[in-house]
């Protein structure tokens, strides 16, 4: 078999930029002089298992690809590969900026995140499809037998909008809207006006809006309305910012967005053309000062004092299938460690010291 000339060359180089350490001038000379010294017969068979020898190193450093590196010099480098990530719309913001941070310090890892769900995610997680799901809900327990191990790592909530233009906007500022009023939207069905849902003087009807694909968003909705996601009524909207666009065009629209999809990550405030919905927490038929969420700031202010309900306040967790290991594993410990610190500057809520010592007992343990 004759192995064309280009391609032996090719695979010689590989070997010597990519895998050899010694210096330039000697790089050549001793790679070849090692060969030879070991291989008989023509130079077109030399070259055949040059190519071989390069092929096998390659699948070697493949292998190892995702291996802590032992060298002193790269100790920051101690993941590599790619590790893959998908799901929550919740927790995606707060993902690619801990991979961007992540990376900085471990440039040989390859980290790909892509948002779509927490159904989406722990189902491809459980698939061994990505290396980690994002989920934004609780995890089921037929998803646990089916081998899911998960951690929170931070935390945020679900606020529901309605459009920016609404007539009804100042009589909401007034009086806050009762959970049995969301209950009679959502639930119930119920048609209910402007009029009698804020004590408006508009008739006009409520558009009800919800989520389509399968995600914690709805879900967290759901429970904190006693019920399901497949429970809530509205026209079917993808992803969380198809929701917000959904209530920016329909100025009688209401919805349900994530903590940083209902407010702008720059500003603090609402997105342009939604306000937040005043929850009447304690019902008393007004809004006190410490229920207005009409900035991100008040927002995580009333979650982290448990003002706000939990649920629609909740974790995020990310899942794995099986035990948290290699390259996954340094990833999420860092996540829990150095990856807190941006969690702030993001918009989201830390866990507690508490949880995150839990968190880290998960992360360490061997499933059997």
């Amino acid at each position: 078999m004759v192995i064309p000339v280009q391609t032996e060359r090719a695979l010689q180089h590989y070997i010597k930029s990519a895998i050899w350490s010694f210096p330039r001038r000697r790089e050549s000379s001793i790679f070849n002089l090692f060969l030879d010294s070991r291989l008989r017969g023509n130079d077109e068979e030399k070259a055949f298992f040059k190519g071989l020898f390069a092929i096998a190193l390659s699948v070697v450093f493949v292998l190892c690809a995702c291996s802590p590196s032992n060298d002193k010099e790269n100790k920051n480098n101690i993941s590599q590969g790619t590790i893959r990530i998908s799901g929550a719309w919740a927790l995606y913001p707060m993902m690619v900026r801990w991979t961007d941070e992540y990376k900085k310090t471990h440039p040989g890892c390859q980290i790909d995140v892509a948002a779509g769900g927490a159904g989406k995610g722990i189902a491809e997680a459980l698939a061994g499809l990505v290396d980690i799901g994002m989920v934004s809900r609780d995890i089921k327990p037929e998803e646990l037998q089916r081998g899911a191990t998960y951690v929170p790592v931070v935390k945020d909530a679900v606020f529901p909008v309605m459009n920016a233009g609404n007539p009804a906007v100042r009589d909401i500022n007034v009086t806050g809207i009762k959970r049995q009023q969301f209950i009679a939207l959502w639930i119930e069905g119920k048609a209910l006006t402007w009029r009698s849902l804020a004590g408006s003087k508009s008739s006009d009807a409520v558009h009800l809006f919800t989520r389509s694909d399968s995600c914690g968003a709805a879900e967290t909705w759901a429970a904190y309305l006693g019920k399901h996601q497949e429970d809530l009524k509205g026209v079917g909207v993808y992803g969380d910012p198809g929701i917000t666009e959904a209530v920016k065009k329909n100025t009688l629209g209401v919805g349900y967005n994530n903590l940083n999809y209902a407010y702008d990550m720059k500003t603090g405030r609402p997105q342009q053309g939604i306000l937040i919905i005043p929850v009447d927490v304690n019902e008393n038929g007004r809004l006190d000062p410490e229920e207005d969420l009409s900035t991100k700031a008040k927002a995580i202010s009333a979650v982290r004092s448990g003002l706000y309900p939990a649920p629609p306040a909740r974790d995020l967790n990310i899942v794995v299938k099986g035990n948290f290991s290699g390259a996954v594993r340094e990833f999420v410990i860092w996540i829990l460690g150095d990856g807190q610190k941006f969690v702030d500057e993001v918009g989201y809520i830390r866990l507690s010291d508490a949880q995150i010592s839990e968190a880290l007992k998960i992360v360490n343990k061997r499933k059997p």
